[in-house]
């Protein structure tokens, strides 16, 4: 198992970096060349909504990702030197997991729901756009597009921020993986 940390900053420009990252460790972890714009797509949506967030409430705060590549060498004790954070997905071998640390609150504080000064409202047209949000789309827009995308995901919400993991099966075309599997 290989993982990859990448920390980016609340900048919109660092989301592309982020999808860059992501393709390529997805690339080389054998995901099959059909899904790379999923995951791609993915990632961009969950470092969006996390970016997003974070110019919000905690502009300062580092965006985190890891790029798991479940698929290493069976029987290798292949573990990452420092702790992880990010828990093994449950298919050993068999999947390439993302996952999207953000330290922004999970849910508005009820004093800014009024109106707040904190938020410059936003037009588009005549209606208000809400804060962190696409005049007429709920913020959580971007978490339904990464469920359609993913093949498994997880949102967990909590008051440290939110973590979004998606993962997706690897499809490997190693003939000494498929020899233990017909062995």
């Amino acid at each position: 198992m290989a993982l990859v940390q990448l920390t980016i900053s609340a900048l919109p420009a660092h989301v592309r970096t982020a999808r860059l990252m992501a393709t390529a460790v997805a690339r080389r972890a054998g995901i099959a060349e059909s899904a790379l714009d999923e995951i791609r797509l993915a990632v961009g949506e969950a470092c969006s909504r996390a970016v997003e967030a974070h110019r919000l409430h905690c502009p300062s705060q580092p965006i985190q990702l890891d790029l798991i590549d479940g698929g290493g060498p069976r029987g290798a004790a292949a573990a990452p030197a420092g702790p992880t954070r990010a828990p093994h997905n449950g298919h050993r071998g068999q999947r390439f997991e993302v996952v999207v640390f953000d330290r922004a609150p999970a849910k508005e504080p009820a004093a800014d729901l009024g109106g707040s000064a904190a938020h410059d409202e936003v037009r588009l047209g005549d209606e208000p756009t809400p804060p962190g949000g696409v005049s007429g789309l709920s913020p959580d827009v971007g978490l339904a597009v990464i469920l359609g995308l993913a093949d498994e995901v997880s949102i967990e919400p909590n008051e440290d921020g939110t973590v979004v993991r998606m993962s997706w099966p690897l499809e490997r075309t190693d003939p000494e993986a498929d020899s233990e599997l017909v062995g």
